[in-house]
């Protein structure tokens, strides 16, 4: 990875990396997998576990050892579909600046970070008059914009679970390509954190295309004295050879119910 302007701060120059996402690690090639059924007593294991989200071979960010943010997110276009791309950094730090003027709690510039896939821009938040019972009345906050030489998402609409997902620009394209994309755009999915469960991930070659799949576990509460509905699911990432052109399908694969007994969770009864 290159890092091409760094302009920090002195407490943050001893920073590696930043939480909550971004551009991968790909210290690994990335091969076809064999998928393996997993037992629904595996599942339910991680499904109900509170501190399991992903599997340990998940993508990790090259900057995830930054201390976490109160803010880290993409800028977005003026209605918030899709994440904004400009390989320009003055264009992306426009953007950035009136995106920060029109958020609720602003920050001051600190600094920015600058690799092949986004530009990463850090603000000192302030919350002197938020409402609410926050400890540090500042914090750092770090926003990005993608380069579109590595992803363009013009015309994203990501309330959608199917459909079109963007273009991937960098080449060679590669299964690596696609993994890094779709693991870490999960970070940002609009799912809410304590129901969604990633139990495993596998990639393969198609004539066409490359794909990545999440498979994933969803647990929901139906009400006092019933059974929690547990959903398994594939949400396949797709990208086409001929032009990197993406596309997310999300396919629903079977449902059963579960509870928590003594502690341990169960299938239901039939």
């Amino acid at each position: 990875m290159k890092a091409l302007r760094i302009a920090l701060v002195p407490y943050l120059l001893s920073l590696v990396a930043c939480s909550g996402g971004g551009a991968g690690v790909e210290a690994l090639p990335v091969t076809a997998d064999v998928r393996k059924p997993m037992a629904d007593n595996e599942i339910l294991l991680k499904a109900y576990d509170s501190q399991y989200q992903v599997p340990a071979n998940f993508f990790v960010d090259e900057r995830a050892d930054t201390p976490r943010s109160f803010s880290l997110y993409h800028v977005k276009d003026v209605s918030i579909s899709y994440e904004r791309c400009t390989n320009n950094y003055d264009e992306a730090y426009a953007w950035e600046t009136v995106d920060n003027d029109n958020r609720a709690v602003t920050g001051y510039y600190v600094g920015s970070v600058e690799n092949d896939k986004y530009f990463e821009f850090i603000r000192e938040l302030d919350f002197q008059g938020s409402v609410g019972n926050v400890g540090d009345l500042t914090s750092p906050g770090f926003s990005r914009v993608f380069k579109c030489d590595y992803v363009d998402r013009n015309g994203v609409d990501r309330n959608l679970r199917n459909g079109y997902a963007g273009t991937i620009n960098t080449r060679p394209l590669s299964l690596a390509a696609i993994r890094n994309f779709s693991e870490y755009m999960w970070q940002f999915t609009f799912f809410w954190p304590a129901t969604k469960t990633v139990l495993e991930t596998f990639s393969s070659e198609q004539t066409n295309a490359y794909e990545h799949t999440l498979a994933l576990a969803f647990v929901t509460n139906q009400g006092t004295d019933q059974c929690d509905l547990v959903e398994i699911v594939d949400w396949v990432f797709s990208a086409r050879k001929s032009d990197g052109t993406i596309t997310k399908e999300f396919r629903l694969l079977r449902q059963f119910e579960a509870q928590l007994v003594n502690g341990s969770p169960e299938k239901c009864s039939d």
